[in-house]
C-alpha cells in the first residue's frame, strides 16, 4: 500500500486495522479450519488495535536483557523476533530502526537523525516480521546524497527519483507477507507449508 498524507504513525493504523480486518474475517468465515489447524479463533478474536510499540533501542536493550549478543546497528533476524514476541499474544510494531539497516528512500526521523520514521510489524508468539512499513521521504537531493554514499549507480534510481524531482507530497507505505500472515494465522510450524509451492535448495521450479 502506499498513499499520500500519511505520516508514519497514521501508516501504522492502516497496517493495524488492515491486520485486524483480516483476522476478523478469517475467524468468521473459516472458524472450522483454523480449529482444525489447532488455531484457536478465540485467541484471534482478542488481537485488536492498538498494537502495542517498541523503539529499536529499546528492543536492543530488551534482547541484551535475555541474554541475546546485540547492539545498536544489529539487524533484527528470526531468533530476534521470536524473542521479542514468543510470550506476547498481540502484535509488536518496532520502530525507528537506524539507517544503515533499510533501504535510501525512508524519511529521516527529527527526532533522532540516527534513524528512519518506520516500522516493522511483528507477530505474537514468535512468528517474527509480517509487514514492513515507512514513511517515504520527499527530499530529492538528500535521496541522491545517501545514493552516493552507498555507492550505488544512479541509472538504476532515475524513475524513482524523477518521481519528487518537481516536488512531492508526505506519504507512507508499506508490504504485508501473506504467506507470512498466513504461517501465523494458521499456527504452522514453518513459512514452507503455507506456500503451495516453495522454494528450496533442491527445487526452484515450479
Amino acid at each position: 500500500m502506499e498513499a499520500a498524507w500519511l505520516q508514519n504513525e497514521d501508516n501504522m493504523k492502516v497496517q493495524e486495522e488492515l491486520v485486524a480486518a483480516m483476522l476478523k474475517s478469517a475467524v468468521s468465515e473459516c472458524s472450522e479450519e483454523l480449529t482444525f489447524l489447532k488455531r484457536d479463533p478465540a485467541s484471534l478474536k482478542k488481537v485488536e488495535p492498538p498494537f502495542d510499540r517498541m523503539k529499536y533501542e529499546e528492543a536492543m536493550e530488551t534482547l541484551q536483557k535475555k541474554g541475546l549478543s546485540v547492539e545498536w546497528g544489529s539487524d533484527l533476524g528470526a531468533i530476534e523476533e521470536r524473542a521479542l514476541t514468543v510470550d506476547s499474544a498481540m502484535p509488536l510494531f518496532v520502530v525507528n530502526y537506524p539507517k544503515e539497516l533499510k533501504p535510501f528512500y525512508m524519511k529521516e526521523n527529527p527526532d533522532d537523525p540516527r534513524t528512519y520514521k518506520n516500522s516493522d510489524l511483528l507477530a505474537p508468539e514468535g512468528y517474527g516480521e509480517i509487514i514492513g512499513g515507512s514513511e517515504r521521504e520527499t527530499d530529492n537531493e538528500l535521496m541522491l546524497e545517501r545514493l552516493r554514499d552507498k555507492g550505488e549507480g544512479l541509472d538504476s534510481y532515475k524513475w524513482y527519483l524523477d518521481l519528487r524531482k518537481y516536488g512531492s507530497v508526505p506519504h507512507s507505505g508499506f508490504g504485508l507477507g501473506l504467506e507470512r500472515i498466513v504461517t501465523w494465522v494458521c499456527k504452522l510450524e514453518h513459512i514452507r507449508d503455507s506456500i503451495p509451492y516453495p522454494r528450496t535448495v533442491a527445487r526452484v521450479y515450479p
